[in-house]
């Protein structure tokens, strides 16, 4: 009896676990809100900004996950996702454009007004992930300009797992104060400008990002590969960075681009950050530094390649920077003209680096690193290709040239005579300086 009351007692607790924990047929989860609930069709003929538009405003109330079911989800007009709101497609992670499928949005509003509000505005604890953002109106051989992609400030804010066919700026974080934005796994085709970081004042993150022209080179998007390709090595700057205070970036990439990752002062100020395993490839410049506070830039594992316009510099330092500038472990390769040249007023540093462009002949008497400004120190570099290695020029108030080697020697061209400390440059270990 005792038993059998026992497992009467065990059934009933299961049977209130499961309809207080489990909604009924029909009945969605709490704090969810379903777009088809508010008159979102999801056809990619009828404008759903105003149904989806109701679905985050309910979901403000108290918070909660605006759920867009697979689909084509034509928005005309821009999305403002309130304080503690998720709006969330089902994409688990970026997608190829062809087949296009899933949870896509097709955006048309801010074209030819790049100060138009954005498609996604985020505030305080604002997030957006699991979708596919398309421009259809946009052509490969008749590029317009577009308002941003997202537009965030405020605290918290999170954009992850995001795939952006054709948008022509892509993330701008700023230049209100924003505090810890987290940009995590997106990628797709940029044209003018990729992802712009200003007026952060506590640690953001960008992760698992790349820019690549082949999202907007599939058939099933309208895109065509060559006109594509030319436009953003001419015109796109993938990672611009004002003011951002300990910014955390880590595996990044593009290709094709004009620069890759930019540095500069807004009236907000410069940044400082740590860079690991960030990459460049077909760019005009890779790494272009205006500005950047004095404790500076770090860059690890970075991969650096110039293949287009008359300039060819992976690393070009302004004299504009005032701040410190680390290399370590970073690879120079390709056809660049020069693989960094510093006009800096402060520090620059390149450690256990892989150094080389396409041999002498086609840059005569052009050396691998110049430095006219500054203190430069280069130790343990390895130098692929046979092009004079070290350039120090009138102007650089020091260099400390230790420990590096090369498939010849190292021709380093000293300008600044005992202001520079040479030594142990070659396999013979003895100070190659002319």
């Amino acid at each position: 009896m005792k038993t059998s009351l026992t497992k009467l007692i065990h059934l009933a607790g299961m049977l209130a676990f499961c309809l207080f924990s489990f909604p009924a047929a029909g009945q969605e989860e709490v704090g969810t809100f379903p777009v088809s609930a508010f008159g979102a069709k999801g056809d990619g003929k009828v404008d759903d900004t105003a149904a989806i538009t109701k679905a985050l405003t309910a979901a403000g109330k108290l918070g909660g996950r605006v759920l867009l079911p697979p689909g084509r989800y034509l928005v005309a007009g821009s999305l403002r996702i309130p304080p503690g709101v998720t709006l969330e497609g089902g994409n688990s992670s970026p997608v190829w454009s062809e087949p296009l499928l899933g949870v896509v949005i097709l955006a048309t509003g801010g074209r030819d007004q790049e100060s138009a509000p954005a498609l996604f505005e985020l505030g305080h604890s604002a997030t957006v992930r699991g979708i596919t953002i398309w421009y259809p109106e946009q052509k490969p051989g008749e590029i317009h300009p577009y308002s941003w992609t997202f537009h965030l400030q405020g605290h918290d804010n999170t954009v992850e797992n995001i795939t952006l066919i054709n948008s022509y700026n892509g993330i701008r974080i700023g230049p209100e104060n924003n505090v810890r934005h987290r940009i995590r796994s997106v990628v797709g085709c940029v044209l003018r400008r990729g992802i712009f970081v200003d007026f952060c004042t506590d640690i953001g993150r960008i992760e698992n990002v790349q820019f690549h022209c082949h999202w907007w080179s599939a058939a099933a998007v309208g895109g065509e590969w060559k006109p594509v390709h030319e436009f953003m090595w001419k015109n796109l700057e993938a990672f611009v960075f004002g003011r951002t205070d300990w910014e955390y970036v880590n595996n990044t990439f593009v290709f094709p681009v004009n620069i890759g990752y930019r540095f500069i002062a807004t009236t907000n100020g410069a940044a400082n950050g740590q860079f690991t395993g960030i990459g460049a490839d077909e760019a005009q410049v890779c790494v272009k530094v205006v500005a950047i506070q004095p404790m500076g830039l770090l860059i690890t594992g970075g991969q650096f390649v110039c293949m287009h316009g008359d300039i060819r510099v992976p690393l070009l330092i302004e004299d504009t920077c005032r701040g410190s500038v680390r290399l370590v472990n970073c690879a120079f390769w390709g056809p660049n003209r020069q693989c960094v040249l510093s006009h800096s007023r402060s520090f620059v540093s390149l450690s256990d680096c892989f150094i080389s462009s396409e041999g002498r002949k086609k840059n005569p008497g052009v050396s691998l690193i110049e430095a006219d400004g500054g203190k430069l120190q280069v130790r343990g570099c390895s130098f692929g290709s046979d092009e004079p290695a070290i350039a120090l020029k009138a102007g650089l108030k020091s260099a400390i040239i230790t420990e590096n080697n090369g498939v010849a020697a190292v021709e380093i061209r000293n300008e600044i005579g005992g202001k520079a400390v040479i030594s142990n440059n070659e396999a013979t270990g003895e100070p190659s300086a002319k």
